[in-house]
């Protein structure tokens, strides 16, 4: 007969464990696929800022020099312009590399017509990518032309014009698209762990009536949900590695706008979000079953 009690006793607590564990990978299944989501948003966010920065840092600034600019003076003037912060890189044209290669596209030499050499030399500048918009470039070719022997800056002002407009448009979705998605992840992630808490309420209240404080009470379910969070993180992590990797296969040439620092930056987002989110949550949960009262909790 004691060994019947026993096995009684033994099945409502298997019952109850199975029940709080099936809740656990509900959770962090749940929570992983949010975070998951939540990383290719932050990964897209800052590929799309290092794409833009390398956009804008392509486009090209030609200074063009006077005829009796000679190759030592260019030399020096180049020395001088790699000292202005607002330069990335210079690349100089001589007046025979601009002949070549107007007769390369020409299919003839047009020096053997004129006599003469009629092309220039020129700088091709291109600028960081924080001087790479219109109102920086008005007084950044304002300051150049001010050089002497410097004829003409010349740039395309409205491909300037239309690349700053076309990126700024792309940050605004993805900054729209981050914060719905904030929005839905903490209520999905809300209603998962409340409902875990919900099979628990009549404990909280046990324990508040025999005199428990609520720090006390909410500690052990925001401790467990963070725990929970933190794997979900790494999960989420593992399968934002694999998704990466795979990119890395399948055009190795992304590296130059993805590298370990945005790997970096995207992990330690997911996984404070992740203990951040599953924090907040948890104490929100256990704060709701706090303040009702015995009545109220068989009536929801």
């Amino acid at each position: 007969m004691v060994y019947c009690v026993c096995m009684k006793k033994r099945k409502p607590d298997k019952s109850r464990r199975q029940r709080i564990g099936l809740q656990s990978v509900t959770l962090c299944i749940s929570t992983a696929m949010v975070l998951i989501l939540l990383g290719l948003v932050v990964l897209t966010g800052l590929v799309g800022t290092n794409l833009s920065s390398r956009v804008k840092e392509n486009l090209v600034v030609t200074m063009m020099l006077d005829q009796d600019m000679t190759d030592t003076e260019a030399a020096q003037l180049q020395k001088k312009l790699r000292q202005r912060p607002y330069i990335n890189q210079i690349k100089y044209v001589s007046k025979e590399a601009a002949l070549k290669e107007g007769a390369k596209e020409l299919c003839s030499d047009p020096s053997e017509f004129i006599g003469e050499n009629p092309f220039l030399s020129s700088m091709e500048l291109t600028l960081q990518a924080d001087y790479a918009n219109n109102d920086s470039l008005r007084w950044i070719a304002k300051e150049l032309k001010a050089v002497p022997k410097v004829s003409e800056i010349v740039y395309q002002k409205d491909l300037v014009e239309a690349v700053n407009t076309n990126l700024a448009k792309i940050s605004l979705v993805l900054l729209v698209l981050a914060v719905l998605l904030m929005i839905v992840s903490f209520s999905l992630i809300n209603n998962t762990i409340r409902l875990g808490i919900y099979a628990r309420r009549f404990s909280i209240h046990t324990m508040k009536l025999v005199g428990a404080s609520w720090g006390f009470i909410r500690r052990p379910f925001v401790r467990r949900s963070m725990g929970l969070g933190v794997l979900a993180a790494l999960i989420a992590c593992a399968v934002l590695g694999g998704f990466v990797y795979a990119l890395y296969r399948y055009e190795p040439e992304i590296e130059m706008v993805l590298g370990w620092q945005e790997l970096a930056i995207t992990a330690g987002a997911v996984l404070l979000f992740g203990l951040l989110m599953t924090a907040v949550c948890a104490h929100i949960s256990v704060n709701k079953f706090l303040r009702m009262k015995a009545g109220e909790l068989y009536r929801i």
